[in-house]
């Protein structure tokens, strides 16, 4: 939903929430442009609809990047822009809370980028990332990437890099993270930011070891660590 100010991230489980991909021709949140989107709606843990869409990006595509996502120029060149195609997201994530794997750095600073350009505003949905979960909930896991939390969780990888079924993929290991939150090792040690619903940090200061905000510098909130 666009608004005048951006959503906050959340670090919990929700039962209803959108959750969605970009495919881009690069890594560049600056430079780089966005060639696939999808989102699959999900009500009470379970799919209620979902949306994709090829997107021109009104340049060629990079050869590395279509190595990696199989979207080549032919399959774009007749696609619509991407203004029309983020207002359809739009239209079809309403208010809900958005879920993704590394959407804090990457996904939602595409998005928010191009609302800004396009028309003024910002994407104001709360949203959560998968990647900051999984470190909290798999910290023994030698690498946090969404494939390899499917691997983990054995669920299916094929056509990864595809924004659908990253997302399908997502879903899957967003429900099982959601499962490992209710885990008493894990609530042991997590501590939810009281002011924002950030996951906190252990820091170090200068008087010690002290609870953080894992949303700083934009949540600046710290507890004393003895404190419960």
């Amino acid at each position: 939903m666009l608004g005048d100010t951006q959503g906050k991230k959340l670090d919990k489980y929700v039962h209803d929430y959108v959750v969605f991909d970009l495919e881009t021709t690069g890594i560049n949140c600056a430079a780089d442009r966005v060639i696939e989107i999808s989102a699959v709606k999900v009500l009470e843990g379970k799919t209620a609809d979902t949306f994709t869409a090829l997107v021109n990006p009104e340049m060629k595509i990079p050869f590395r990047a279509s190595q990696i996502n199989h979207i080549y120029d032919d399959m774009v060149k007749d696609a619509p822009v991407f203004q029309t195609v983020l207002a359809e997201f739009d239209a079809f994530i309403g208010d809900m809370v958005l879920v993704g794997h590394n959407i804090h750095t990457f996904d939602m600073k595409f998005i928010q980028r191009d609302a800004q350009a396009y028309w003024g505003k910002v994407f104001s949905n709360n949203y959560i990332d998968t990647l900051p979960l999984a470190r909290q909930c798999l910290p023994k896991l030698r690498s946090h990437k969404l494939t390899d939390l499917a691997a983990h969780y054995h669920i299916n990888a094929d056509d990864a890099h595809r924004a659908l079924a990253d997302c399908g993929m997502n879903q899957k290991v967003f429900e099982r993270l959601g499962e490992a939150l209710k885990s008493p090792e894990v609530q042991r040690n997590m501590k939810i930011c009281p002011r924002c619903g950030q996951l906190m940090r252990k820091r170090n200061g200068r008087f010690g070891e002290f609870w953080g905000c894992g949303g700083y510098p934009e949540c600046r909130y710290t507890e004393k660590l003895f404190a419960k």
